[in-house]
């Protein structure tokens, strides 16, 4: 298309050359004819018809030039999704496609079906295809350095998203940028769910809080901070606290059902509060909470991240304590921005290479502003 943009450009300009070039010789040539019986210019003439094939000319590279560049606008952009069913990921890749194909790139997503060497092997891929950047959330964030190492490499500018490697890490590539939110402030708005509960959490009246952590992938720094983060929230408030279980379930629904489902056949009425580190094993969790007959925000606590629709919708129906809102429009957006600052030839030097994007607690009083 590239190409055949520009034939056509320079073909239609080759037109304008010969026919200026021509009505130049026709138009000069009567009178020197009439003169000699022949067809010789006039030096005025010829001089004439030497500027118009010059213009013409000119015209012809500007018109070439132009239609390239706008073939050209936008660029190829590849994207790299660690699983394509993940329900985030899912809000996350549709708006990222909304945003690149309305500003004119030509977008492909590859499913990392949550393997990292299948990942790699895209990442390599779109370099051989010559992208001209890469916008990738990483399946393992361990794999932050050997990623980093591939896209520097082949100098393409690249965003990470969602999965945040360490601020050395990043500083390698100076082409490089994460866009994404600070999961520490999201593990202490879940903890500031259960403070603002009428009993702060401590629903049995024995002076201490009560739970289970339901984590994602525990190799995942969101994971990581979350689990921390929400509970050290209510540590700073005065709060005594109980771990009675954490087990990993790798952000999956089901996995959420089954640990919520044995641990309260094992603890019971000893459980006040379900830390999930996402909306998913929330929503999974809420299931094995309904099944053992009880009542969310009467006899047990229960709060996710992401603010999916069905948990949006679970915290207006009571069924949910709250959800914390990890902005998948807001970071896309940034990702996009990120990204042509990239293009354009912005450079990040080092402790400059994560930009954040706010998270927002979800309650009974404020989910209808965000369904």
């Amino acid at each position: 298309m590239k190409l055949s943009k520009k034939v056509t450009a320079m073909a239609m300009a080759a037109m304008m050359v010969f026919s200026m070039t021509a009505c130049g010789n026709d138009s000069a040539a009567k009178p020197d004819a009439t003169a000699t019986g022949g067809n010789a210019q006039t030096p005025e003439t010829k001089a004439a018809t030497e500027a118009a094939t010059q213009a013409a000319t000119e015209a012809a590279t500007q018109a070439a030039t132009q239609a390239e560049e706008t073939t050209a606008a936008g660029g190829n952009i590849g994207v790299c999704i660690y699983k394509f069913d993940d329900a985030f990921m899912t809000t996350y890749r549709n708006a990222l496609q909304e945003i690149l194909e309305g500003k004119g790139y030509t977008v492909t997503f590859m499913d990392g079906k949550n393997d990292q060497a299948e990942q790699n092997n895209q990442i390599n891929n779109f370099i051989a295809q010559k992208v001209d950047a890469l916008i990738i959330n990483p399946v393992m964030t361990s794999a932050a350095d050997q990623i980093i190492d591939t896209v520097k490499n082949a100098d393409i500018p690249t965003v990470l998203i969602n999965r945040e490697p360490t601020a050395e890490q990043m500083s390698a590539y100076d082409k490089l940028v994460y866009v994404g939110c600070d999961a520490r402030q999201s593990g202490t708005m879940q903890g500031e769910l259960i403070l603002d509960t009428p009993n702060k959490g401590d629903i049995n009246g024995d002076g201490k809080i009560s739970y289970i952590m339901i984590q994602g992938d525990p190799e995942n720094v969101d994971a990581q901070y979350r689990t921390e983060f929400s509970v050290k929230a209510l540590k700073d408030a005065g709060m005594e606290v109980e771990e009675l279980d954490l087990q990993r379930g790798d952000w999956d629904r089901n996995k959420g059902q089954e640990i919520a489902q044995n641990d309260l056949a094992k603890f019971g009425d000893e459980i006040e509060v379900v830390f999930c580190n996402n909306d998913d094993m929330a929503i999974g969790a809420l299931q094995a909470i309904q099944a053992a007959g009880r009542k969310v925000n009467e006899d047990i606590y229960l709060v996710g991240v992401d603010a999916l629709d069905a948990a949006l919708n679970e915290v207006a129906n009571g069924n949910m304590t709250g959800t914390v809102l990890n902005d998948a429009k807001g970071q896309a957006a940034g990702a996009v921005e990120a990204m042509e600052a990239l293009l354009g030839g912005k450079t990040y030097a080092s402790g400059e290479q994560s930009i954040y994007v706010d998270y927002v607690k979800v309650t009974p009083e404020n989910v209808a502003d965000f369904q």
